[in-house]
This record gives structure tokens, C-alpha cells and sequence, in this order.
């Protein structure tokens, strides 16, 4: 709608003569009412028609999610507006919290987050303070368009009559200034409430347990038993064994947190990720979708990667792009901005991509390997379904998840993650941890998350429900797994005496052999 509706406010710029012009204004105001469903239209009427069309600008353009005031605007006392801004804010990217819901229920809103840090009781509270300023800013812009689209009226008559409007245009051009005070006002403030709400978590689902971190995080099930095995070899020490992979000359080529695969270890890597594919493809309906491996700023602000984590991603191009961190980021986003048909729920994607982040292991074991890396390889499922939909498909997407640990005869267990431990735009994750003999440990191979609107508010992600109304899609995601670490775990689960390593029966057909051997 938004190209057909600049193209015809533009072609009224047209529309030039003054003395005709105040009986159009109540015309054009009426039609843009209607048009936007909107608060309110201001027209500046001075003595410098010919010099400028009619312009455009966003009383509301501040961050406000109840709603936007369109101003059309002649010879641009107030700072001009390109149709290009115009379209942003029409589409303003919207933090995840619905201001309304903090405004009107806050204790709500405190006594969910406080589970997460009780630090996010006091920001609610200056989140309210500023929306209490700002919304005071904005009323003030209102009324002083309201008086000024009457003088304008009343200079429209005077001019008519061939009578003098100067008192009336001087008052006309004070306004004009008070109103960009108040504007420049109620842009400071959305734009200071905006950061602290794009860095606010998302709210943890009532029944998640409460917790501060991973110790605290209730084993859900499990499945399989744990292999027995005497003396096991971690998968370093079996990957170099074997020539799987080449640790020295990673490091020599990209430094610490890389991995170069080699012969066998390369044609492992490779089955394992068509494996993953043609699971979830063909046994679980998923979508293949192959997207580019750098993505815009935007992008990673809209499934919550940014602003909060931008020192732990991989920008490029002065920050304006980013190396994917996970298929999660290109995949939900392929329909921001869009309203998408209900009758199409769920959306199911499935993806590879390199996953590329700067997090770094403490000292020790854990840096060790393949364990943790700041390039890994990854299968990601993503779901977008309706808001009743999504804690039904929660649980669809975490069994396909576990299927693939099954398929392979891995011992795992699932854990739902605390209020502590929850990442940062989920409200509800539960982690699948599959079992390493060489570590003595349980290793994170998929965490499945609801974000429930999170994303869709901060990408504009909507779906028509049926009262007509649109309404913002609930989006899920998950690994499908993560293969660093599953690579980790076969090698570990299936190795033998003899220093070879077992390749589980589902996955022989993709390796092409039964086992690694030198």
C-alpha cells in the first residue's frame, strides 16, 4: 500500500493555488484519516507555495507502537522528510515488549523479567518514566498542529477576502518553531526509551523454572543408555589419529577456534550435514532453504543478536553486514516486513549454514577440539506459526531435533532451561545434550527455542487472524543439530579398540563406508 499512497499524496503537491487550498486541506485531511487510520494532519500554509511541494513527516516517528501521526506538510518550516524515511517510519523496526503491555501491566511485566536478573525492575521503571515524558512531548506536538491547522484556516479565509494574515502567520511560524522543539523532544526520548527496550530480554513463560544458572536447569527426559567404554579417547586424540583434522595448520591459516577437516574427516562432516538435510526435509516437512552467509545490521537487530551481542559477532563493511551466527538470522528474516497467510502455519524452514562468532571457551579442555569454535557448521530448523500454535510446535520441533540423535544411537538428555540461564530472546529453550564418553560429559548439540513475538515485532512479522485484525507471528528455532559437536560425539560414542571408529547404520549410506580406519 505504501507505494500507491505516496504516489498520490506526491501528485497532490500539485495542487498550488492558495485561495483554493484551505477547502482541499479539510478534504486531504479526511482522506489521509482514512487512509492511515492516524492521530492527526498539520498543513503549513505561508507565502511560499511555489517553493516546496507537500511534504512528509512522522509526528509519531518516535518509537510509538499505538500508532503514527502522518503530517503533510507545505514549505517545510519543520525539517523535510524523504519518501525513503517515510517508509521507515510506517515499518519502524519495534522492540520486543509491547510498550502498552509495560504500561499496563507492569508488576506483570517486572515479576517475569525479575526471575531473569532483579536489575530489570529498575529499568522498567525508567522505561515508564520516559514513556510518561515522551507521550507528554507528543500530545504537546498535537495540540500545537491542531493550532496551527486552525490559523492556517483562518488565513485561508482572510486571503480570500483579500484581507491582511500577517499577525496570523507570524503566530503561524512560532508554532512552527515550538513544534520542532517539541519534535526534536519526543525523537529524543523514543530514541533513548527504543535502546533500553532493544536491549531488554524477552519475558520467560510463567511455568519456566526459576534459577540463576545451569546447575539449575531439571533434566525433562532422556534417552538410551551411556555407552560402555574402557579408557576413552577424547576426539582429539582419535581425529589425529586418523587424519580427520589438521589443528596446526587451522591455527596457522585463521588462528585459534578453527578447524581444518582432511580426507575422511572432511567426507564425515559432509555426510553428516546432507544426512541432517535429508532428515528434516523428508521425515519432518521442513523447507530447504539455502541463504547468503552475510546478512544486514537490520537482520541481526530483528531475531536479537543486536544490539546487545554486536562484540561477539563478526561484522563486516564498517558494521552494516555480519557473518551469520546461526541460519537463524537469514531464515526468519526472509519474511520481515511481511504479513504472511495463516493458512500456510507452520512455516517450516530447514538450512545450513557456517556459523561464524567470536565467543572463546575459558582456558583449558573446553578450547580444546572442536568442542568450541568460532566457526562451526550447523543445521537450523525454523518455525513461524500462529501465537496458539507455537508451544504445540516447541515441542514438534525439539522431538525432530532429537530424532536425529536417535537415528544415530546417541545417548542424550533434554534439559528446559532456568529463567537464568534462558537466552536472551527466548521465552522458553530446552537444550539436548548428547553424551561424550572422552569428556565424561554431556555436550549442548541443539537448544530449541519459542521466542513467541520477540522477533516478529522487532522485524514487523504479521499474519491476518481471523477477525481480520493482523497479528504478530510467533517464531521458533532450533539446531538440527550443531555438527561440530556432534562430529565430537560420534567419534567418541563409536570408537573401538582397535583405534577405528564405528559409522552408525543410518549414516553409512552418506560416508559411503562402515567405519574410519587410517
Amino acid at each position: 500500500m505504501l507505494p500507491i499512497r505516496s504516489i498520490i499524496i506526491v501528485a497532490l503537491t500539485f495542487f498550488g493555488v492558495a485561495e483554493d487550498f484551505v477547502g482541499f486541506v479539510d478534504l486531504l485531511e479526511f482522506l489521509l484519516r482514512l487512509l492511515f487510520v492516524l492521530g492527526g494532519i498539520r498543513v503549513v500554509l505561508a507565502s511560499q507555495f511555489a517553493e516546496c511541494g507537500l511534504n512528509l513527516s512522522g509526528a509519531s516517528r518516535f518509537g510509538n507502537t499505538e500508532g503514527l501521526v502522518v503530517i503533510a506538510e507545505l514549505c517545510g518550516h519543520v525539517g523535510r522528510k524523504s519518501l525513503a524515511h517515510f517508509a521507515e517510519i510506517l515499518h519502524p523496526v519495534q522492540p520486543m515488549l509491547d510498550i502498552r503491555l509495560i504500561r499496563e501491566q507492569p508488576d506483570l511485566v517486572k515479576s517475569r523479567l525479575a526471575t531473569r536478573s532483579p536489575a530489570h525492575v529498575e529499568t522498567i521503571d525508567a522505561i515508564l518514566a520516559i514513556d510518561i515524558d515522551r507521550r507528554a512531548a507528543e500530545t504537546r506536538l498535537q495540540t500545537l498542529q491542531s493550532d496551527r491547522n486552525r490559523l492556517s484556516k483562518e488565513i485561508g479565509k482572510l486571503r480570500a477576502q483579500k484581507l491582511d494574515s500577517a499577525d496570523l502567520e507570524a503566530q503561524v511560524k512560532k508554532i512552527a518553531e515550538e513544534m520542532e522543539q517539541a519534535s526534536a523532544e519526543a525523537e529524543s526520548l523514543s530514541a533513548k526509551q527504543r535502546e533500553i527496550l532493544l536491549n531488554l530480554p524477552n519475558m520467560p513463560q510463567a511455568d519456566i523454572p526459576v534459577g540463576r544458572d545451569a546447575a539449575d536447569n531439571p533434566v525433562v527426559r532422556t534417552h538410551g543408555e551411556k555407552p560402555v567404554i574402557a579408557n576413552p579417547k577424547d576426539h582429539v586424540v582419535l581425529a589425529e589419529s586418523l587424519g580427520l583434522i589438521d589443528p596446526d595448520r587451522a591455527t596457522k591459516i585463521s588462528g585459534s577456534g578453527f578447524a581444518v577437516y582432511t580426507g575422511q574427516g572432511a567426507r564425515l562432516e559432509r555426510a553428516l550435514l546432507n544426512f541432517l538435510i535429508d532428515t528434516h526435509t523428508r521425515e519432518h516437512g521442513y523447507t530447504e532453504v539455502s541463504t547468503p552467509f552475510v546478512v544486514r545490521r537490520e537482520c541481526m537487530v530483528g531475531t536479537g543478536q543486536l544490539p546487545k551481542f554486536e562484540e561477539d559477532m563478526y561484522g563486516v563493511d564498517g558494521g552494516g553486514l555480519f557473518l551469520v551466527p546461526t541460519a537463524e538470522v537469514p531464515v526468519t528474516n526472509l519474511h520481515r516486513e511481511e504479513i504472511v497467510s495463516a493458512a500456510n502455519f507452520p512455516i517450516q524452514y530447514a538450512a545450513y549454514t557456517p556459523c561464524f562468532r567470536r565467543e572463546a571457551g575459558s582456558a583449558g579442555r573446553e578450547t580444546r577440539g572442536l568442542i568450541r569454535m568460532h566457526q562451526f557448521d550447523k543445521v537450523e530448523l525454523v518455525k513461524i506459526c500462529s501465537p496458539e500454535q507455537s508451544n504445540a510446535e516447541l515441542e514438534s520441533l525439539t522431538a525432530n531435533a532429537e530424532r536425529i540423535l536417535q537415528k544415530l544411537g546417541l545417548h542424550y538428555r533434554v534439559i528446559v532451561l532456568c529463567t537464568g540461564d534462558m537466552g536472551f530472546g527466548s521465552a522458553k529453550t530446552y537444550d539436548i545434550e548428547v553424551w561424550a564418553p572422552g569428556q565424561n560429559s554431556y555436550l549442548e548439540v541443539s537448544s530449541c527455542s519459542n521466542f513467541e513475538d520477540y522477533q516478529a515485532r522487532r522485524m514487523n512479522l504479521r499474519f491476518k487472524g481471523e477477525d481480520g485484525k493482523n497479528r504478530y507471528c510467533h517464531t521458533l528455532n532450533g539446531s538440527g543439530t550443531a555438527l561440530a559437536r556432534l562430529y565430537v560425539a560420534l567419534l567418541e560414542n563409536y570408537q573401538q579398540p582397535d583405534g577405528t571408529v564405528r559409522i552408525p547404520e543410518a549414516l553409512q549410506p552418506y560416508f559411503g563406508a562402515d567405519k574410519i580406519s587410517k
